[in-house]
């Protein structure tokens, strides 16, 4: 079979260009401004990328076009194939047909830490000789690819994601993916474009509920009051809470500081974590994998092992580099919560040393201003704040005015990266926020921090 991907180099569909290229499919694909690291793992893989959504990509005559939700109505090349009658479908449904049957699915759903979960999972059951499959919206350095279809005799373990799947099919992504095992991780309110509150992503969430067997598992964050409610409105499996703090029975629970803990089930020691992540947002996140892996058969104290050796995935806390006595991170945190996390677990590392947190409110929601007003809480572990405010419709002097001369707002990334040197003094950490490349910004503080180290 021949496929073409229209939106490619996103992480899902980049991912599942992998798989099919695995599987034995002939593989091609365009996108605008076809850009890196996707693009280059690709083209490592023989896949012939094309630049922009040209009509004249119809003489490729591919069996199917499979239609990314970067892609809607007026774009050149989805009008040709509608015009053409020509056979399309969606990402997610695509996967659902050639890849998932006759495998136990194991889907991580959740606001955040899903693309952790998954990779912790992927981790868990490859150190418990599943060799599982995995498609995940990241690069999980245990084994630097995004997507592989493993043995298909045991799991595959996908992130789900609550946004929609394609311009003619406005379902969640994870509503096709029918897993026996399912992780809800949390729930907040998220993608302002496409969801009008908390109710309706609610609602999405309900119906993944609705798709996992009698015989399957939900994994379910207790704390989380949005998936109480989702359960609430019916459930039909069976269902381990993990995170309380109390001895409730048959819940998951830790015990210790989280980079050093106990797994415990009400008061029955399961095993023990010890490993080089920080942070209690990493330690509920394997609460969850462990609970999802007990499953599919493995026990809590060999999955709590693996974990010391999973080495996280690139873009959470991922050190860049160090110059001038500074240290800059990347991290994909984007959502004001995920910030407040990772600054918190930051945090927890450094002690009492100089956070720096430069940030660009990039993701379709941030863009809107929805989030704006928690912008103050999502900033205040860190000692100073950078935000980079370029095409913004709203005023983020204004929304961050609360941290008083502890923010500090540019419009350009060459302004912020000269903000950021100036302020910036040996034992400071420089924490990069975005869900994107962040215009380089990691290399240009790096470049321009050198100097002064001489």
């Amino acid at each position: 079979m021949h496929i073409h991907i229209l939106g490619i180099c996103g992480t899902f569909m980049g991912g599942l260009a992998a798989l099919a290229h695995e599987a034995g499919h002939r593989v091609t694909g365009c996108d605008a401004n076809v850009y890196p690291p996707m693009s280059d793992q690709l083209r490592a893989l023989g896949i012939e990328l094309i630049e922009g959504f040209d009509a004249d990509q119809m003489a490729l005559r591919p069996d199917v076009y499979v239609v990314g939700n970067v892609v809607s109505r007026g774009n050149v090349l989805m009008e040709a194939i509608l015009d053409a009658g020509a056979r399309y479908t969606s990402g997610p449904q695509w996967l659902a047909e050639q890849v998932l049957p006759g495998r136990h699915v194991i889907a991580v759903a959740g606001t955040h830490g899903k693309t952790t979960t998954t990779a912790m999972l992927a981790w868990i059951l490859q150190s418990a000789g599943r060799a599982p499959g995995f498609l995940i919206g990241g690069v999980p350095l245990n084994f630097a690819v995004s997507a592989r279809l493993g043995d298909v005799a045991h799991p595959f373990v996908i992130e789900a994601d609550e946004y929609d799947t394609a311009f003619f099919d406005k379902r969640s992504k994870f509503v096709h993916y029918r897993p026996r095992t399912a992780i809800l991780n949390n729930l907040e309110y998220d993608h302002a474009d496409i969801f009008p509150d908390l109710g309706a992503i609610e609602t999405q969430f309900h119906h993944l509920v609705r798709t996992v067997p009698a015989a399957g598992r939900l994994v379910v964050n207790a704390r989380d009051e949005a998936l109480q409610r989702v359960l609430a409105r019916g459930c039909w499996s069976e269902v381990q809470r993990f995170g309380q703090r109390n001895e409730e029975p048959g819940g998951l629970r830790a015990r210790g500081d989280p980079n050093d803990f106990d797994v415990l089930r009400g008061g029955l020691l399961l095993g023990h974590v010890d490993w080089r992540l920080s942070g209690e947002h990493n330690q509920l996140n394997a609460l969850a994998a462990i609970g999802a892996a007990e499953h599919v058969g493995v026990a809590p104290a060999d999955a709590a092992r693996a974990l010391a050796g999973f080495d996280n995935v690139r873009r959470r806390l991922e050190l860049r580099g160090e110059a001038g006595g500074v240290k800059v991170y990347d991290d994909f945190a984007h959502h004001p919560t995920a910030m407040h996390t990772t600054i918190d677990g930051l945090r927890r590392r450094v002690g009492a040393q100089r956070i720096l947190a430069v940030f660009e409110p990039r993701s379709n929601t941030m863009k809107l201003g929805a989030m704006k007003a928690l912008l103050p809480w999502a900033l205040e572990e860190a000692d100073l704040s950078f935000c980079h405010a370029g095409n913004l419709g709203w005023d983020a002097r204004e929304a961050l005015a609360p941290l008083g001369d502890e923010a500090l707002v540019r419009d350009d990334i060459d302004g912020l990266v000269a903000a950021v040197v100036k302020a910036a003094r040996a034992g400071d950490h420089v924490l990069c926020m975005s869900n994107g490349a962040f215009g380089g910004i990691h290399d240009k503080l790096l470049g321009a921090l050198r100097p002064r180290a001489t």
